[in-house]
């Protein structure tokens, strides 16, 4: 079935009744799934990312290289450091990152220090680092990217950051396809995907879309009353937590007569 959408993709590029496009080279792509349902019994999903490059023109000498990237809702944070001070864990010095992905995932046909250099990697901010921005560390924290990079590793092992080298499968330098796996703990938002063309380490196409992944059932209306009402919300909570620990204590009462 992929395959048949591919050669699609390919025939839909080389139509000479398309207008002229502006560049030697086009992306013509497409999503197994444009949008994503947050539900109770989400547990991840895979989006398929495949395409074609549409040209008017021969294809151009050298190899073609497709880095894809999927970024989640970026948000502000202050990133802790704690030290052990007379016996106990504490808080000592903080970072402020200006935003960070909620989600970030880089898949590129080859190693990308070799597909991308690195003037095109600080231009479209590609890499895992540069797609996190800080405001800059206090005076009295003198190894603040260390911050960063613990960042990096605690998401990175929660499955929310992931860099998949060699992961984009090129066939014939006009055909393309990838797998990104999105975790179930996803935040809500809009989902921005990128498709880069690079020759020699230089980008010479991009395309943009968007993934839109909302809550659901359920989770969509705790999400909505926890943030519009949420005196009313935490009431429900205590009530449930109230009405759940009378009724451990009444099962156990319970059990222990019969026993």
């Amino acid at each position: 079935m992929i395959r048949r959408l591919l050669l699609v993709l390919a025939l839909v590029a080389a139509s000479p009744g398309l207008p002229r496009p502006a560049q030697a080279e086009e992306v013509v792509m497409g999503l197994s799934q444009s949008s994503i349902s947050i539900s109770t019994n989400f547990s991840g999903s895979d989006i398929l990312i495949f395409g074609a490059i549409k040209r008017e023109v021969a294809i151009p000498e050298g190899d073609l290289d497709v880095i894809v990237t999927i970024s989640g809702p970026s948000t502000p944070l202050t990133i802790r450091r704690k030290d052990r001070r007379m016996g106990m864990w504490i808080n000592t010095d903080a970072v402020e990152i200006d935003r960070a992905p909620s989600f970030y995932a880089v898949a590129t046909s080859g190693p990308l220090t070799e597909v991308l250099s690195e003037t095109e990697n600080l231009r479209h901010r590609v890499s895992i680092p540069l797609a996190i921005r800080s405001v800059g560390a206090p005076e009295t924290v003198g190894d603040a990217q260390s911050f960063t990079e613990a960042l990096i590793r605690i998401r990175t092992e929660n499955g929310l950051y992931a860099l998949l080298e060699s992961a984009v499968e090129v066939q014939e330098q006009t055909l393309f396809r990838a797998s990104i796996s999105l975790p179930a703990n996803l935040t809500e938002g809009d989902y921005l995907t990128r498709i880069f063309l690079a020759r020699e380490g230089d980008v010479v196409a991009q395309y943009e879309t968007v993934i839109d992944v909302r809550k659901v059932g359920l989770e969509r209306y705790l999400f909505t009353l926890s943030h519009q009402q949420p005196l009313l919300y935490g009431l429900m909570s205590l009530a449930i937590a109230i009405l759940a620990g009378w009724g451990a204590s009444a099962f156990f009462r319970m059990v222990l007569r019969q026993g």
